[in-house]
């Protein structure tokens, strides 16, 4: 088990660059599935591999149970780290590959031969062991690897982009076997790097995630740390609300009319839409943007909310469900409607979408999201 500390970490690779990390603040308790996701280049793998001591802390302090790791070599730190390539020994079986690391350090050949057993039994590899890696599918390839890292017993995991060499049915069906391994390594803690917004929503407990480009130097690394859910319905910002969620969240421009206790009044083109937000520090006439997220918009007209006429412009069909492309006034931006894939709607119809206030977000001139007022699930 262990607990990681970011203090005001920093990661600068010359003087002539810009910060590739900005002040990184955040804890990972013990037990914790974290997973760091962002677009490329937000810096993800290089956090990670400053927790593993593959890569040097430009300044503020890396804590784990504690311990100001700053200096401490890698194999001190009690970590075990499963790359994005396989690195397998092709000379060496299954069995042979994942005890390599513990005859490294001189442990006991029936310690060897007890921890290798047990991690084979917990990755359902036992079958395997007598196998040479080029008999292997992708799948237990990558298997193999994390079982080289469960014999180590370490006190924190971490894993770099471990999927993405997988085709699709692969990563789903090794997705389920890195979450059943948490689950069977009691509380042991996790950092998981991905680009990916499914594996990260999927995955985690806690999702970490990184700004990119100029975000980066003007608002520090991290975007949001929080529960899938807690990104999912209370973005802190427009960038957050516009990375998690597929289809990505619609955004209306407008302006605000009024804001009261409960919810503010925008006016978008000629329609005036209120959201259960609080906006009570922002002045009347501000520009502001509106969000809802594609499955949150109901084609059926109700007193709830403010009906808001469009032009069906395209629409696809994806068996379980449907994409709509609506266009809903001059200066907006196409908006996708996500429906039942039964809609027997076709191109070319008009359509009323109801924006109802509790499913919409607002955010400031600045893109930052006013604090929602209604319940939503955690």
């Amino acid at each position: 088990m262990s607990r990681i500390d970011f203090q005001n970490v920093c990661k600068r690779y010359s003087p002539e660059l810009p910060l590739t990390i900005n002040n990184a603040k955040l804890t990972i308790e013990q037990g914790e599935f974290c997973v760091f996701v962002g677009p490329s280049g937000c810096g993800k793998s290089t956090l990670l591999r400053m927790v593993a001591g593959l890569e040097d802390i430009t300044s503020g302090d890396l804590l784990i149970e504690g311990q100001r790791v700053n200096d401490l070599p890698p194999a001190k730190r009690g970590v075990a780290m499963v790359f994005q390539s396989y690195a397998l020994y092709p000379h060496m079986t299954v069995g042979e590959n994942m005890a390599f690391g513990l005859r490294v350090l001189g442990s006991d050949k029936a310690e060897i031969d007890r921890k290798v057993k047990a991690a084979a039994d917990i990755l359902q590899l036992t079958p395997l062991l007598d196998r040479l890696p080029k008999a292997l599918s992708g799948g237990q390839r990558q298997r193999v690897a994390i079982g080289r890292a469960i014999v180590k017993e370490p006190k924190l995991f971490l894993f770099d982009e471990p999927l993405s060499n997988l085709d699709a049915a692969l990563r789903v069906q090794t997705r389920l076997e890195i979450a059943k391994l948490h689950k069977d390594m009691n509380s042991a803690s996790m950092i998981y790097v991905t680009h990916d917004q499914v594996e990260a929503m999927t995955l985690a407990n806690k999702i970490v995630l990184l700004h990119t480009g100029a975000l980066i130097q003007e608002r520090g690394s991290v975007a949001q740390v929080g529960s899938p859910m807690d990104l999912y319905h209370r973005p802190v910002s427009l960038f957050v609300a516009e990375f998690i969620g597929s289809p990505k969240m619609n955004l209306l421009h407008g302006h605000l009319v009024d804001a009261q206790e409960g919810y503010a009044t925008v006016k978008v083109g000629e329609q005036l839409i209120k959201a259960a937000v609080d906006a009570r520090h922002l002045k009347a006439g501000e520009r502001v943007q509106l969000g809802i997220r594609p499955e949150h918009i109901p084609l059926t007209s109700t007193s709830a909310g403010s009906n808001v006429a469009g032009h069906l412009q395209h629409i696809e069909r994806l068996g379980d469900s449907s994409l709509l492309y609506v266009q809903m006034g001059e200066g907006q931006a196409v908006t996708t409607v996500k429906v039942e894939g039964s809609a027997t709607t076709s191109a070319g119809t008009s359509l009323n979408l109801c924006m109802l206030p509790d499913q919409l977000h607002l955010f400031d001139s600045h893109g930052m999201a006013c604090q929602r007022t209604v319940e939503l699930p955690n």
